[in-house]
């Protein structure tokens, strides 16, 4: 998610400064944005080549070295302890003016600002993966962000070509809790075998339209992710967010989708 936010950036004229959490994960980045970058300058994409647009690019181990920046948004994997930990240490690297965003697709926005002195500079901005290829930025407003981060928020969705909506800070938010819940139940339709996982997301590709099934997507997102998601708003939401069985078993076999090369489907 940070190198597609990073591209989406940099596409737009933006300076970026990418900050990892070791040396090897900073080259590993460095090389799927350029990577990315290339794809799309080979598709017509890019409104400068993608050397152009990687020099504006600088990379760093060290939260410090966001000082200078108008927006920062954090995009660390969906822990508590860790987001909060890391916007703590933004907040402390950062001028009073910026605006901190977090790429959270579930957690409460005030719980992640728990830590920081000034949580009305925190505001969610939930990008979608693909983020080069989505439409969408769901800017979650928590009930101490300020005004001035919630423009913010929807002035860059727009900046980067992207519709936003706004949503109040709830469990999942909006598209969340309709996201996993589809994806949960079709789970539950393999484990009960149903049908199979390709005609279940045909089903819902070709009879509502959707761009893709809601069984690639959780290959895609990850079904670790998707298990810790659904874990949190089985919490606050109830039984009809809880994990399916077969949902674990993958996950306990580290069948985690496209990123280990076995989900719902084989990705070679």
């Amino acid at each position: 998610m940070g190198t597609g936010i990073a591209h989406v950036l940099l596409a737009t004229n933006v300076s970026v400064t990418l900050v990892e959490s070791d040396a090897v994960s900073l080259d590993r980045a460095r090389q799927r944005l350029r990577e990315s970058l290339d794809a799309a300058s080979a598709r017509g994409k890019l409104s400068a080549s993608a050397d152009a647009l990687i020099e504006r690019l600088a990379g760093s181990c060290a939260v410090a070295d966001l000082r200078g920046a108008d927006l920062v948004i954090e995009a660390v994997p969906e822990s508590v302890s860790l987001k909060r930990r890391v916007l703590a240490a933004i907040e402390d690297a950062v001028a009073a003016h910026t605006v901190v965003a977090t790429n959270t697709s579930s957690l409460s926005v005030d719980e992640l600002a728990a830590e920081m002195r000034h949580p009305d500079r925190l505001v969610g901005m939930h990008f979608f993966n693909p983020v080069p290829a989505s439409a969408l930025v769901e800017v979650v407003r928590g009930p101490r962000t300020g005004p001035q981060a919630v423009r913010t928020a929807h002035a860059v969705a727009t900046t980067l070509g992207k519709e936003s909506i706004e949503v109040a800070d709830v469990p999942g938010f909006a598209t969340s809790r309709l996201g996993v819940l589809l994806g949960l139940e079709a789970i539950r339709m393999v484990e009960e075998r149903v049908a199979s996982p390709e005609d279940i997301d045909k089903a819902m590709v070709l009879g509502y339209r959707h761009p893709m099934g809601p069984l690639r997507l959780t290959d895609l997102v990850g079904l670790d992710v998707r298990l810790g998601i659904a874990e949190y708003l089985h919490g606050k939401l109830g039984e009809r967010f809880a994990p399916p069985r077969l949902l674990r078993a993958k996950v306990d076999r580290g069948e985690l989708g496209k990123k280990t090369g076995q989900g719902f489907y084989a990705w070679p």
